[in-house]
């Protein structure tokens, strides 16, 4: 905190004490203002405009500094002194100008600290301020059971505009103001405040207060008649649940509705297992699978054989990836779903109304749809692109023969590991990346680490530059790149794979049709329920995002199939606190949090605890001494913000760090865990003892030091 903010906090402190301290407290009560009722009414007789004006600066500073009681006895003096009319004037701004007061001080003191310290717990908090804020201070406004102070110092840290908290305060307070204003007019007949609000009218206020919640309500439900009009609602239904896409998120959510006993069917128009079994995670990582073999027979002198170089038979790799792919389906296969209890329809499903969609020329009336048709690659605008057969992560695996000389465009984690694989099974490769460092989502050292690697291993990558055309020249095929100084050169290739990204899937099934709202990016809108614009039809995984990873899809798929199916009675706001994901190139790099230059960039205060892996017994006997554990804590504490970690294994070793952000576990919890001897999960453990070497307490082993000092030298008698 700032000198000027300790400066404010002080003067706040010195004058809440000289408050207490010279007993100012006794003024403000009602004994008191009945007291002096007669002597303020001359004076407001003789001097009406400077009462005024000091009896209003009066209550601003009594609420702006929440005196306790204050606001309560100046509002009763008001009505006695002013009357109804121009005492509920007077004191409905002057109260509502001292409570923004109240509000922006704390701000200014507690917020930055506030938002920084506990941001991850207060990031569904200002989602729901940002969206709803001005119905929850409504509600607490019309309540007069919560204390105002307490509200004011509530809101201060969260990011509601000031004139919205000022407005809505306005109005809030005016009913509360009326009642108390009118009981001062009567101030003689009052003998304590019980008199001015009794148990009928509080139960009054609540009412009152829940007002809002139920307009909001309406409001969702005008809304949502108007988003249906023109749609003629089924007297019945055939299902409780159609799901639309069978890729991981589409099948669990019909597992789910299965599992509860719903009438539910899933319906897919190519493959059951959507990309992740089919042309994403599965397939890729039985190629790099076959591309580590290779990578390690070139280097088999580093464990006592000889180097050699690997007869690739590329269309025998690619093979073994179709027999990892047919091994796997029959978990995702129409059969097991009929037998869990899933009607499954493979063909083509098209939303006509928000309540019926066909498939196979017969129409299913459904109370609620999920929409789960993932997303496509992206092919940028390049010119003559179209001249080349180009592959994308979805084409990839119809190829059977191994390029000599390959371009991957695209440095994310696709491109990325598309590049190793084919590098290590004998591809001349060159990876285009228009972003300045592959990965770009991760600190510069992850990044730096994964390009020298690859570079190591014969890959050429070109960072920081843009794909403009594809050039021909006879049989020669060329990408034209243009680095950042506008330096342009060709890159010759025989084949082209194209990995710059995916574009959820949104059209030819009748979204248009429909009218259901997308964002920006193309994803499909949808609230922190999982709702599109038609409040019973869902969106989940990649079509909706905002991450687009097979196990983000399964997790939205639990909480759009319980909202779908028990919303009436209890909906769940889907959580993103804690998602981790990976690349799994060699090292593999995996995250979970936020990293050092996300928290540079939104301001968070954290410290940083990294531990080298070359120093890791196990890593190195198995000549994997290599990567690098980074772990974000909040500064001065011991919880954890994020961790990246580079190295063998560390997709499977980050769960550790995910269990531990979920739950609330620390470093120190972690650094107090048995880890097995020798095994890579111990990395996790040494990362946490840096941190407690670089926050140990410096005073308890200086007395530590001296006690024993005192045992060497000064004790003769009793020392056992």
């Amino acid at each position: 905190m700032s000198a000027s903010r300790w400066a404010v906090l002080a003067s706040v402190v010195l004058a809440l004490s000289a408050f207490f301290y010279f007993d100012l407290n006794q003024l403000l009560t009602l004994a008191n203002v009945k007291r002096e009722q007669s002597e303020l009414e001359q004076l407001l007789l003789s001097h009406p405009v400077e009462f005024v004006g000091v009896f209003f600066g009066i209550y601003v500073v009594a609420t702006a500094l929440s005196l306790p009681g204050a606001a309560t006895l100046l509002t009763l003096a008001a009505g006695a002194l002013f009357g109804l009319g121009w005492g509920t004037v007077f004191v409905s701004f002057a109260s509502s100008i001292g409570a923004t007061l109240a509000m922006v001080i704390a701000r200014w003191l507690f917020q930055e600290h506030v938002q920084s310290r506990f941001k991850t717990q207060l990031e569904y908090i200002n989602r729901g301020i940002a969206r709803d804020g001005v119905f929850y201070l409504l509600t607490l406004r019309l309540v007069p059971v919560f204390p105002f102070f307490a509200v004011n110092l509530a809101m201060a840290v969260t990011r509601m505009k000031v004139w919205q908290f000022y407005l809505v305060s306005q109005i809030g307070m005016l009913a509360g103001t009326m009642v108390f204003v009118n009981a001062g007019t009567e101030l003689g007949r009052i003998a304590s405040l019980g008199d001015v609000v009794s148990n009928g009218l509080i139960t009054s206020f609540v009412l009152l207060g829940l007002f809002p919640l139920v307009a909001k309500w309406l409001v969702g439900w005008l809304k949502a008649q108007r988003v249906y009009r023109g749609f003629q609602r089924p007297t019945k239904f055939d299902c409780d649940l159609v799901v639309i896409g069978a890729g991981s998120g589409g099948l669990v959510a019909a597992l789910i509705a299965a599992t509860v006993k719903a009438r539910v069917t899933l319906i897919e128009k190519n493959k059951m297992g959507g990309d992740c079994l089919n042309t994403g995670c599965v397939p890729s990582k039985a190629l790099i699978r076959s591309a580590r073999h290779a990578f390690d027979l070139r280097h088999g002198s580093q464990l006592g054989f000889s180097d050699l170089e690997p007869d690739v038979d590329f269309q025998a790799v690619m093979a073994r990836v179709q027999r990892v792919i047919s091994t796997i389906e029959p978990n995702d296969s129409p059969e097991r779903y009929r037998g869990l209890g899933v009607d499954v329809e493979l063909g083509l499903g098209e939303i006509l109304t928000p309540w019926e969609v066909s498939v196979n020329d017969k129409v299913l009336t459904t109370r609620n749809i999920i929409i789960a048709t993932g997303a496509e690659p992206l092919v940028p605008p390049i010119e003559n692109i179209e001249q080349v057969d180009f592959l994308t992560s979805d084409t990839l695996w119809k190829l059977q023969q191994l390029p000599e000389r390959a371009i991957v465009l695209g440095g994310g984690p696709i491109g990325t590991e598309l590049t190793q694989a084919f590098s290590r099974l004998g591809s001349q490769v060159t990876q285009v990346e228009l972003m300045p460092a592959l990965l770009s989502r991760e600190d510069p050292e992850f990044s730096d680490m994964v390009k020298r690697q690859l570079e190591s291993e014969g890959a050429r990558v070109l960072t920081g530059h843009r794909a403009t055309s594809v050039s021909m020249s006879g049989p020669t095929k060329s990408l034209v790149v243009v680095d950042g100084d506008g330096e342009q050169s060709l890159v010759d290739f025989d084949q082209l794979i194209i990995a710059v990204g995916r574009q959820a899937n949104v059209s030819g099934f009748g979204l248009e049709v429909l009218g259901v709202e997308l964002n920006p990016n193309g994803t499909v809108a949808v609230d922190d329920f999982l709702r599109t614009n038609f409040p019973n039809v869902y969106a989940i995984g990649d079509v909706a995002g905002p991450y687009q990873f097979t196990h983000t899809a399964s997790h939205m798929a639990w909480y759009a199939t319980v909202n779908a199916l028990f919303g009436s009675f209890k909906k769940f706001r889907v959580d993103y606190s804690v998602i981790p994901w990976a690349t799994f190139c060699t090292p593999e790099v995996a995250r979970v949090g936020i990293n050092e230059r996300e928290a540079q960039a939104e301001g968070i205060d954290y410290d940083v605890a990294s531990y080298s892996v070359a120093d890791l017994d196990r890593a190195i006997a198995d000549d994997q001494a290599y990567g690098l554990v980074k772990v974000l804590v909040a500064s001065g504490s011991d919880r954890i913000l994020g961790v990246t970690i580079a190295a063998q294994h560390a997709a499977d070793l980050i769960s550790e760090f995910v269990l531990a952000m979920k739950h609330g576990i620390g470093l120190n919890k972690i650094l107090g865990t048995i880890h097995i001897y020798p095994t890579f999960a111990e990395m996790n453990k040494f990362a946490a003892s840096e941190w407690r070497k670089s926050n140990k307490p410096e005073w308890a082993l200086a007395i530590a030091e001296r006690y024993h000092r005192w045992r060497r030298v000064g004790l003769r008698f009793g020392d056992h």
